[in-house]
């Protein structure tokens, strides 16, 4: 069996070539990667990043054929929400830890003190 070496996209925003497509799909048993479902002839489905390029560390290129598998459209709609919330948790919690994150506007309210009794 003739071994071909694996695509990997020059940046995030590459295209993913056709014959890359059609290998991913067969290398999944034309199966989402999600569902598990088989994805029939007039299925909507596309390639998806398993791990999320937006979720990617500096440096790191995720945007590779080991990296991608067939999804069907709902699902995909389902896992991008997923990342976008992923993405959004990891940038706070990283501004928080650096003091960048923007402080309440309003305090919050103590106790008033007591008032005496002349």
């Amino acid at each position: 069996m003739r071994t071909v070496p694996e695509w990997i996209g020059k940046d995030d925003n590459t295209a993913i070539p056709p014959r890359v497509r059609l290998r991913v799909l067969l290398a999944h048993g034309g199966k989402c990667y999600k569902s598990g479902r088989k994805i029939m002839p007039g299925d909507k489905w596309q390639i998806d990043h398993i791990r999320a390029l937006i979720n990617a560390r500096p440096g790191e290129n995720l945007n590779r054929e080991s990296n991608l598998a067939p999804i069907l459209d709902d699902e995909h709609k389902v896992k991008t929400r997923a990342d976008v919330e992923e993405k959004s948790k990891t940038y706070r919690m990283a501004a928080k830890h650096a003091g960048t994150w923007p402080k309440s506007s309003r305090p919050m309210q103590g106790r008033p003190f007591a008032k005496r009794n002349p």
